[in-house]
């Protein structure tokens, strides 16, 4: 990057163990992340925390700063009829925790609600599957022989199933035969199946957009049963020790045209930072879209500055064509880059914290240490987050401590600037 204080970051990158563009593993996306020269970086999968072993693993090995997030979809009673982040979809909320420092158990509050999250994900998939066979049984799918395969662990997304039936249609015995297909199933001209076909970017978010999204055959409106209730995903984001983190979408929907009062609503629940995709708010060709764009992104930053808010960015990497790291030397993003930095190193503050010493940004022992006092916890947690990577010996001695006395570890070093044993 050209200005050297400008380290680059990605603390949002889906890999395989949900959807990531290139195929790419929590470990796969470590070394990627390396080659770019990252700071940090975090991966965030949906609806599981399958990638989190293998990515501080990696992370440890490679000397990069790092966190382990997770998206879901709730519903968010509050906004029952307004538009918020999921196009089309009153109520409909993506949310997410960051900062995990390990596996949920199994018996744990946390560890049910995972599982309730991964399960009732399946169960849409196989309903939505079992829509679009209906009405399409010439390009027709079985759930689990041709779409959980093409994941690691069983934690299928949409994005798997239109993998499944692009790959259903491309075994028909001719090309004619599959422009025809696509002609019936896309209702779209000849000349254009054929150029389409020629573009896989283009051919995925069609037919995922045909098939899947709002007038498609497989879709169903979501009401307030489709998802678990927000309460519920933010109890379990604390029960596992991590951060309740609200998400952003543009500034455009009725529900996100006020975010203080939207994010005055979500502390009172227990949600302390919000992310932001910065790429999809400034990147755009259309000069009056993305004048409006960059100026509800600026809008909501600041609002979350001025809240205290820490803020997470990243390129989510959950789709064909996005930057593996945002170009923070633009005129739209140059100025929100301390911002930014100032986010990432706090949730790597916390997944340290979480990971030795079982300390939370919001767990009751940082409640205790710093009360109200949101300017100091930040500053805590952010200076936590920018001491050197650990090397091995500091890595072992942490882990044979107590959690207590690693906090105190911690805390002695970042009033040093340094690991301090």
């Amino acid at each position: 990057m050209p200005h050297a204080d400008l380290k680059p970051v990605n603390m949002h990158m889906h890999t395989h163990y949900s959807f990531n563009a290139q195929g790419m593993s929590p470990a796969a996306l470590v070394e990627e992340s390396v080659k770019q020269g990252l700071y940090a970086a975090a991966i965030c999968d949906f609806d599981v925390l399958d990638g989190l072993e293998e990515f501080y693993k990696a992370c440890d090995v490679a000397l990069l700063r790092g966190a382990v997030g997770m998206e879901t979809r709730v519903f968010f009673p509050e906004y029952a009829d307004q538009v918020i982040n999921s196009p089309g979809e009153p109520g409909v909320y993506y949310f997410m925790g960051m900062g995990f420092g390990r596996m949920p158990s199994g018996g744990s509050p946390a560890g049910r609600t995972l599982e309730e999250l991964r399960e009732r994900a399946g169960d849409r998939n196989r309903a939505l599957v079992a829509r679009i066979n209906k009405n399409f049984s010439e390009i027709a799918v079985d759930y689990e022989e041709d779409v959980l395969p093409l994941t690691p662990s069983g934690n299928a997304t949409e994005r798997h199933v239109v993998q499944a039936y692009i790959a259903k249609v491309r075994l028909a015995e001719s090309e004619e035969r599959q422009v025809e297909t696509w002609r019936v199933v896309l209702e779209m001209p000849e000349e254009n199946v054929r150029k389409l076909m020629q573009d896989e970017v283009g051919l995925q978010n069609t037919a995922r957009s045909k098939l899947m999204k709002r007038g498609g055959a497989g879709y169903v409106q979501p009401d307030s049963t489709t998802f678990p209730p927000l309460e519920d995903a933010i109890a379990m984001i604390l029960d596992a020790g991590a951060i309740p983190m609200a998400t952003w979408l543009d500034g455009t929907s009725e529900g996100e045209s006020d975010p203080a009062k939207q994010l005055e609503l979500l502390r009172s629940k227990g949600v302390a930072a919000v992310n932001i995709v910065p790429d999809r708010n400034w990147n755009i060709r259309d000069p009056e879209v993305k004048k409006l764009k960059v100026e509800k992104l600026h809008e909501f930053a600041e609002t979350a500055r001025r809240m205290q808010f820490p803020v997470n960015v990243g390129t989510e990497l959950n789709s064909f064509g996005l930057p593996f790291v945002d170009d923070f030397c633009s005129d739209a993003l140059e100025p929100l880059w301390p911002l930014f930095f100032q986010g990432a190193n706090i949730m790597v503050g916390q997944a340290r914290l979480s990971r030795y010493a079982r300390f939370s940004y919001c767990g009751p022992k940082a409640e205790a240490e710093f009360g109200k006092n949101l300017a100091d916890r930040n500053d805590f947690f952010e200076k936590a987050g920018k001491l050197p990577c650990p090397v091995p010996m500091v890595r072992d001695w942490l882990s044979q401590l107590d959690a207590e006395r690693a906090y105190l570890v911690i805390r002695d070093s970042v009033l040093a600037g340094k690991w301090h044993l």
